[in-house]
């Protein structure tokens, strides 16, 4: 890790680190939290209570990116095997999965393209260290940067608790038995009155 200097983009004293040089190798003592002199690596964030209210380290809630891919120039979508940031990958089949796909063009080969699950990335960079490309075309950047974020106003209807918000609004419930019953309420002229 280093600490942002001035012209690094970052405000001063910031811990980070440039993973085409040198990854984070999530180890699971994670060593800098402990000698991190600025406590921007909070203990708390990167770790597991148990039963006996214990705190123990897990470094796979990290979060110190994500991993984006660019498939315009990654050697998996232009059609050549390379599994090199998938087989670097810490949290293997989790962060990073591949997906097989039928290669069009050739009608005879596969494709094998890396796919980055948001979810469990926790950006260490060990993708874009192992990248084998001239420029990495998978490279980590700050979560905020990258993805997007849903506006309280969307209902999502997925999510149990989330739908719970459905009942204090107003809405049609269709009670008719049949898609007929259905039509003839819909064409209904006396409707338009109301």
């Amino acid at each position: 890790l280093k600490l942002a200097e001035p012209g690094d983009d970052l405000p001063v004293g910031t811990p980070y680190f440039i993973p085409r040089d040198i990854p984070c190798y999530m180890c699971t003592d994670i060593p800098c939290v402990v000698n991190c002199p600025t406590d921007a690596l909070s203990e708390p964030l990167i770790s597991d209570i148990d039963e006996s209210e214990k705190s123990t380290y897990n470094i796979n809630k990290a979060e110190m990116g994500v991993a984006v891919l660019d498939t315009k120039n990654c050697l998996a979508y232009l059609g050549i095997r390379c599994e090199a940031c998938y087989r670097a990958c810490p949290l293997l089949d989790d962060a990073i999965t591949i997906e097989y796909e039928r290669n069009e063009r050739t009608g005879k080969h596969a494709l094998l393209k890396p796919i980055v699950n948001v979810d469990s990335c926790t950006g260490c960079g060990m993708c874009e260290h192992a990248c084998i490309t001239e420029k990495a075309a998978i490279f980590v950047l700050p979560k905020e940067k990258v993805l997007g974020r849903l506006k309280t106003d969307y209902i999502k209807g997925w999510e149990e608790k989330d739908e719970q918000r459905i009942d204090t609004t107003n809405y049609y419930k269709d009670n008719l038995k049949t898609d007929q019953q259905t039509l003839d309420y819909l064409n209904n002229t006396d409707l338009i009155d109301e």
